[in-house]
């Protein structure tokens, strides 16, 4: 069993920046891919960015390349979503993932989900 605990949410005004932080504990953290998905009202949970276990490899949604960055530090059990330029549409809950599978991409097949934070961007 992996445990994933989400931090680092809150409110930040249009064009601002955030950066929430998923703690993992309970396996080796460096044995898993590690997921950002998010989920906003009445829409259902999307891919947001995926790393490899290394951190060698990261792969985004298209259109958050550029704003959005993954980054992980195994050192820590740790994975960071840093968030940039941010607008209304990135309101939304945002959820760590963890995946045994090495292979196949990053947009699906987790394993554990951590319970996600809040982020809100205001006007």
């Amino acid at each position: 069993q992996v445990q994933l605990v989400e931090s680092g949410g809150g409110l930040v005004q249009t064009g601002g920046s955030l950066t929430v932080s998923c703690a993992a504990s309970g396996r080796t953290f460096s044995n898993y891919v590690m997921g950002w998905f998010r989920q906003a009202p009445g829409k259902e949970r999307e891919f947001v960015a995926g790393i490899s276990r290394s951190g060698d490899n990261t792969y985004y949604k298209d259109s958050l390349k550029g704003r959005f960055t993954i980054s992980r530090d195994n050192t820590k059990n740790t994975v960071y979503l840093q968030m940039n330029s941010l607008k209304q549409e990135d309101t939304a809950v945002y959820y760590c993932a963890a995946r045994s599978r090495w292979f196949g991409g990053y947009t699906n097949g987790y394993d554990y989900w951590g319970q996600g934070t809040q982020v809100t961007v205001s006007s």
